[in-house]
């Protein structure tokens, strides 16, 4: 599939995706991408996420290719447990998801976005995450790409993987984004 031929949903995580980082290098460079706001980026409410995730995924008149980061992953990922929407979306891509299940793990909000769904996607699935990222354990990423039955990258020791830690252009991530864009 043909980026232009998809609408590409960005969904950023919690406190949004600034302008240095690679969600919205990614949104400026595609013209079928479009963000998917929020209306409390700072005090993220589960339900009004995935409900936004839903509503943009509902009004697309294209196929949807999600490209998640963080909490976005999490919205995402429950807003298409509906089989309708999963319908629509031909494809996830999802960079450092959060351990939503994790009590230590801050801020508190993420919790209230878990437990992830275990069942698998309908749709192919990337994930990618860092073996030092501080929102979640390697191995928690790796097992809920398991489930999902998700391509799981490895991303070596990137942090979260946003602007922070270095990767506002991420022409690497980008490179994997075409590569999985040709495969769906």
């Amino acid at each position: 599939m043909k980026i232009k031929d998809a609408e590409i949903l960005i969904i950023p995580g919690y406190t949004n995706s600034g302008p240095d980082h690679w969600q919205s290098r990614w949104q400026a460079r595609m013209e079928t991408a479009r963000r998917v706001e929020q209306a409390a980026w700072s005090k993220p409410v589960c339900e009004d996420w995935v409900a936004r995730v839903g509503e943009e995924i509902d009004r697309a008149s294209r196929p949807v290719v999600l490209v998640g980061h963080s909490l976005g992953i999490a919205a995402a990922v429950h807003a298409v447990q509906d089989g309708s929407r999963a319908e629509k979306v031909r494809g996830g891509f999802f960079v450092a998801p959060p351990e939503v299940d994790n009590p230590k793990v801050r801020p508190k909000h993420l919790m209230t976005f878990g437990p992830y769904p275990r069942n698998p996607l309908p749709f192919p699935s990337f994930v990618i995450a860092s073996r030092n990222d501080s929102f979640s354990s390697f191995e928690k990423a790796k097992e809920i790409a398991d489930a999902w039955g998700s391509f799981f990258v490895d991303a070596g020791h990137s942090g979260h993987i946003n602007a922070e830690s270095g990767h506002g252009p991420w022409p690497e991530g980008l490179m994997v984004f075409a590569k999985f864009m040709k495969r769906i």
